[in-house]
């Protein structure tokens, strides 16, 4: 039997206690309990297949398995501290936020099943983030309480082909944390959110996309579930790109490779992931074509190819690469060794793991690393960078780049002015007004925001308010 509404309310009265004298979480709890229909509950839309597969996902059940409120009988003649004492001690701690940035290929082919419980699981739990769910696997990064990233992460890795993530874990400033925990019900622009390698995303929200890959690169025949190159963990890095026949490739675009990059590693300067197979064939291309064409002696022809196509296979260079979160040098690595190379390497975790574990002194690392969310860089230790984002071009810029004549907030930066007509800058400036007229301008990722004229107005008035 369903509890009457007035029940609760009828408790609350005969201790003499107000609604509003209730902490928010337990009020809005026992709202949602007790004024709500079982007809109206978003589980209804989960499909029957999606429940088969991810039984785990049951929103209805989610609440009545609470001990608060599992006996309607004890919920009408609970006194109040009885109520409370119901509660974990732990729930009044406010829980440090942290970002988890995770991989895992795999052949996944229902992969557009576990959409719909994975969003409302992290609705449910207040993740937020960016998810991206392909044939290939999953990729993603999300950002919220440790307790509740771990709740997403196990339900993902409930299914067996997703099971060993490979996972980077990164620290919230205490400054973001504030934010998080002390505005719009921790739903701020300026709160941290990771979101893959993908477009960086809003705080207040998880995506979970579907596509082709989890990291485009646009050749479907290159599985790193078939091949793949060898790990090399970060305290073993320093010995090998120091090797003089070792050549690092950085494996991330221009805008990246810009801001930071391991001593003497060589930049494909490319714009998206897509161009790094064009590089690689141009970059290598005398050497492929020796061993695909020998020269043949007339004499010898048997014996000279034979020890040609060796000595070219010699020529090929021990490679070791390596990219952010280390999920691009997974198909870049497969994508060499069907290149016909044979030694291939990759930094594991990527130069995320390697800045949290060598330390500054030992490290071969020069700059920052650019990352997806709304840090926008890290340093040594992962500590916040000092590149803020251009909302023009989505690219890092800094102190110096800020102070050109071609950057204006949330238009254009020196990075892309010149690509930018003047009909997209000016719609552009129409946007950055609606911004600023609603007050929902993004936070310190976005660089500096100019002071209005009345935002000048109001503080001279102000401190001349104080003067008096």
């Amino acid at each position: 039997m369903e509890p009457h509404p007035s029940a609760f309310s009828s408790m609350l009265r005969s201790r003499s206690i107000h609604y509003s004298c209730l902490p928010q979480p337990l009020l809005a709890l026992s709202t949602k309990i007790l004024f709500s229909s079982p007809s109206t509950s978003s589980s209804a839309t989960t499909s029957s297949e999606t429940r088969t597969r991810y039984p785990s996902i049951n929103p209805k059940s989610s609440f009545n398995s609470l001990s608060l409120f599992s006996n309607h009988h004890s919920l009408q003649t609970m006194t109040i501290s009885k109520c409370f004492s119901h509660l974990d001690e732990s729930d009044s701690v406010v829980d440090s936020l942290v970002v988890v940035s995770f991989y895992k290929f795999a052949d996944f082919p229902d992969h557009a099943v576990l959409r719909v419980p994975l969003k409302q699981l992290c609705q449910e739990l207040r993740v937020s983030g960016g998810i991206i769910l392909a044939p290939e696997g999953i990729n993603g990064s999300l950002c919220g309480t440790r307790q509740s990233v771990e709740k997403v992460l196990a339900f993902i890795q409930s299914d067996e082909r997703l099971k060993g993530l490979r996972r980077i874990e990164s620290p919230v400033s205490p400054e973001e944390e504030a934010i998080h925990h002390g505005q719009n019900d921790g739903h701020s622009s300026s709160s941290p959110l990771a979101a893959g390698e993908d477009v960086p995303f809003r705080w207040d929200h998880v995506r979970v996309k579907l596509k082709k890959e989890i990291v485009t690169l646009g050749m479907p025949t290159i599985s790193p579930i078939e091949r793949v190159g060898k790990y090399v963990g970060p305290k073993e890095w320093n010995s090998l790109i120091s090797d003089p026949d070792t050549v690092v490739i950085d494996v991330r675009n221009n805008y990246e490779t810009r801001i930071g990059k391991f001593k003497g590693a060589v930049d494909p300067c490319t714009t998206s992931f897509r161009e790094f197979p064009s590089w690689v064939e141009e970059r290598f291309e005398l050497m492929r074509t020796d061993a695909e064409y020998p020269k043949v002696d007339v004499n010898h022809s048997d014996q000279s190819g034979e020890k040609e196509t060796e000595s070219t296979k010699q020529q090929l260079p021990r490679i070791a690469m390596y990219c952010t979160g280390g999920i691009r040098c997974e198909k870049a690595s497969s994508l060499l060794l069907s290149q016909g190379f044979k030694e291939v390497y990759h930094l594991e975790g990527g130069i995320l793991k390697y800045l949290e574990e060598i330390p500054e002194k030992q490290s071969l690392w020069e700059g920052e690393c650019f990352v997806f969310d709304k840090r926008v860089s890290v340093e040594h230790g992962l500590a916040q960078g000092n590149f803020k984002l251009c909302y023009g071009c989505k690219q890092p810029v800094s102190d110096a780049d800020m102070e050109s004549p071609e950057y204006e907030y949330g238009v254009s930066c020196p990075y892309c002015f010149a690509q930018k007509s003047e009909e997209e800058k000016e719609r552009a400036r129409a946007r950055q007004k609606q911004f600023q007229r609603w007050g929902i301008i993004g936070g310190p990722d976005k660089g500096r925001r100019p002071k209005l004229e009345s935002d000048v107005s109001s503080s001279n008035q102000s401190q001349l308010s104080k003067s008096i």
